[in-house]
Order: C-alpha cells, then structure tokens, then sequence
C-alpha cells in the first residue's frame, strides 16, 4: 500500500474525465478532494449537468467534492475575452480556474493540487502544466500528470456507466468549435462516401466490357450444350425406335 502523501485538491473539469486521475492519485497514497471550479462552462443548465453528474460519481466514490463559485462573467473578462484565438483564450482560461484552485487550496489546509484536464487529447497540456506550477508557487506542491494515455479507459468506463459525455469542452466558443469540426467531418465523410462510389462506378464500367464478354460466352457454351443435349436425345429416341421395329417384326 502506498504511503499516505498527504491532501491533494483535484481540479475536476467533468466526471468522465475526473475517473482516472482519481483512481491514480489514490493509487499514489494521496488523499483527495475534488474542486469543481468552472466558470467556463455555457450555458448554465450545462455548467449544472455537469455538476450532477461528477457529484454523483464523487459519493458513489466516497470522496468529497467541493464547488468553486460560478461566475461566467468573469470568465468572459479574464479569458473569453480572447474570443476564437483559441491556445491564448483556453491558457487565460487555465490560468483563471487553476489559480482560484490554488487560492482554495492554500487556505483550506491542502499540500498539493492537480488537474483532471490533460485527460482529453484536445487540450494544450504543455500550457496546463505551466499553468499549474505557477498558481501553486510556494507552499503548495504542484502535481502535474499528463493522463491522456487514460483517455480510452475513462471513455470506456464511463460509457460502461451510462455518465453523460459532453461533446464540447465547457466554453461558448469551444462549443461552436466543436460544431464546426463535426459538420466539416460530416462533409469530409460525404466527400469520401462519393468517391468511393464514384470509384465502383468507373470500376463497373472497366469490367462492363469483360462481363459482357463473359455473358456471351456463356451463353455460346449454354447454346452448345443444348445442342449437343438436342442431338444425343434424337439419337437415342432413333434407336429406341428402331429396336421397337426390330422387336415388332
């Protein structure tokens, strides 16, 4: 068993992707709480399904789960305000949730923080690190752990779960960012699925001239047979009447 290596705050963007990190942390010898400080996240019936959901698997864990202040218009100031200039608007965004984590931490007798946003593969894990380090300063031990490498596992169990998986990372413009990305995969798709059928088209009309020669073919060797079926049965209805003549007399 692990040593005890003290409190830990887990930053927690959803619950999908807090399942791993906190089954490892664990694993460590920390022991955590979880911090659910978003304020990036739109709308806010979105921000409260959110909530629900890691909430649920936070008791079913036995774990605590502690909620930030929601506060979207100070988001907006401090990183929406970079509107679509997405790696400087999602740092801003990063630096705003980890520092308010590290402030809670220190004040509430915590030795270490960490994050549960480098499980997705779409965000800057480089930026997250940094970020990291510099909100926890001095005084508090910053825990940084790249859980990508987890990502299939916490999206199988979660499936497994039946745990709602947003399709967005939190924010506005990450949400008409995802819409772009699904629709321009829809349309690569549609491009790609006309091909292909272009292509069996012209492959069709490659092998049209050999399939004919092969019908006719066939057909010649059908009329062959029947032929040749035509004049075995006259021979050997022939002599079967003229046995019957040679009995007869």
């Amino acid at each position: 068993m692990a040593r005890d290596r003290g409190r830990l705050l887990l930053h927690a963007c959803c619950g999908p992707c807090t399942i791993e990190p906190l089954k490892l942390l664990i694993g460590e010898g920390w022991r955590p709480a979880i911090f659910y400080y978003n304020p990036n996240i739109h709308p806010q019936a979105e921000y409260r399904h959110r909530l629900q959901v890691i909430g649920d698997y936070a008791r079913a864990q036995g774990v605590t789960l502690i909620e930030g202040p929601y506060d979207p218009e100070r988001w907006r100031a401090q990183a929406g305000c970079f509107g679509d200039r997405r790696p400087e608007r999602c740092r801003a965004c990063y630096r705003m949730r980890l520092e308010e984590s590290a402030r809670f931490a220190k004040e509430h007798g915590f030795s270490a923080l960490s994050t549960t946003l480098t499980v997705s593969p779409y965000q800057y894990v480089g930026a997250i690190g940094e970020e990291l380090e510099r909100a926890c300063g001095d005084g508090l031990e910053p825990i940084f752990r790249d859980f990508r490498p987890y990502y299939p596992e916490a999206t199988r169990i979660s499936r497994e779960l039946g745990m709602y998986r947003q399709n967005y990372c939190g924010c506005s413009f990450s949400d008409a960012e995802a819409a772009a990305e699904r629709k321009q995969r829809r349309e690569q798709r549609r491009v790609q699925a006309e091909k292909r059928a272009h292509e069996r088209e012209e492959r069709e009309a490659e092998l049209a001239p050999q399939r004919e020669a092969a019908r006719k073919k066939r057909e010649e060797y059908d009329r062959l047979q029947r032929r040749k079926r035509e004049v075995r049965d006259a021979l050997r209805a022939q002599r079967r009447a003229q046995q019957t003549s040679m009995d007869q007399e």
